[in-house]
């Protein structure tokens, strides 16, 4: 993890805090003063702050928040509007939350105080289900690019005008269902496996729809139902138990991955080698004629 995200997933400072830190020399690593940062922090590791240990969390609790509409998924904010972290109890602010909803959205947002559980939940295809209202009616192309994917240049509609992601590939949607259409608008349900920048809002910004609601309402078998707005819980036992689950088998998949990639340079050097060895058999048989 790089040592910025490293201080700010295990400390009370933000990620831009943590770069203020790193820049005005007051962060050591391994007892001397670095400004490194990128440095990938590594176990055994020591990480201070003005000589103050920073200490990696190991106990590992989740929960799940049913974020408001006009709250930022952000540690702070430079233009001083409300974050989650101004909403949630005290006990949770040094929570990480597991991907983003926009300011605009509402609903299911994972936190953890684990930053490896966080990045591994966040990187993952686990599905993520949203009720969604646009301001048109659902069009032919509209079910088209949902059923088969899409790929654009532009995908700067329905993106927030500081956004510098331009180009954006969109996968097929695991899952849809239009749920109430008028001349005005329509209500769908969409499942997706990604979490990318306002993926929605510029997947229907594409062809001139204006997403007017956004409420994510389950993250992988993590399901909202009736929590209150601006409320949280704790995980399920159940929910624990499949966590654990699922970390267990990525970090199998993570070795048969690396195995697997072991044996492919392995045999790309045995072919080298035989070509070598062909061109030199080759080489030997010409200088004899």
């Amino acid at each position: 993890m790089r040592l910025n995200k490293y201080i700010s997933h295990n400390s009370k400072y933000s990620r831009r805090e943590a770069d203020k830190l790193i820049e005005d020399g007051r962060v050591t690593l391994n007892r001397k003063v670095t400004k490194d940062f990128g440095y990938e922090v590594e176990d055994g590791d020591f990480v201070d702050i003005d000589n103050r240990p920073i200490k990696k969390r190991k106990e590992l609790t989740v929960i799940v928040y049913n974020k408001p509409k006009g709250v930022l998924v952000t540690k702070r904010d430079d233009r001083g509007r409300t974050t989650i972290y101004h909403k949630l109890p005290g006990k949770f602010r040094s929570f990480i939350p597991v991907g983003r909803l926009d300011y605009a959205s509402e609903g299911i947002l994972i936190l953890t105080d684990s930053p490896s559980v966080a990045d591994a939940l966040m990187k993952s295809e686990l599905p993520r289900t949203y009720n969604i209202k646009i301001d048109k009616p659902v069009t032919q192309d509209m079910i088209e690019a949902m059923k088969n994917g899409l790929s654009l240049f532009d995908a700067s509609a329905g993106a927030h005008e500081k956004s510098k992601i331009r180009s954006m590939d969109f996968a097929p949607f695991t899952y849809f269902e239009i749920r109430g259409e008028s001349k005005s608008f329509t209500k769908i349900r969409v499942t997706i496996t990604e979490g990318q920048n306002r993926e929605l809002r510029r997947f229907f910004g594409y062809f001139g729809a204006e997403v007017l609601d956004l409420k994510r309402v389950s993250f992988g078998e993590i399901e909202l139902n009736n929590l209150p707005t601006n409320k949280t819980r704790y995980f399920s036992r159940r929910e624990y138990d499949d966590l654990y689950k699922f970390l267990k088998n990525r970090d199998k998949q993570k070795v048969i991955d690396s195995k697997n990639e072991d044996n492919h340079k392995h045999q790309l050097k045995e072919n080298r080698k035989q070509r070598k060895k062909e061109e030199r058999k080759k080489e030997y048989l010409k200088s004899k004629k």
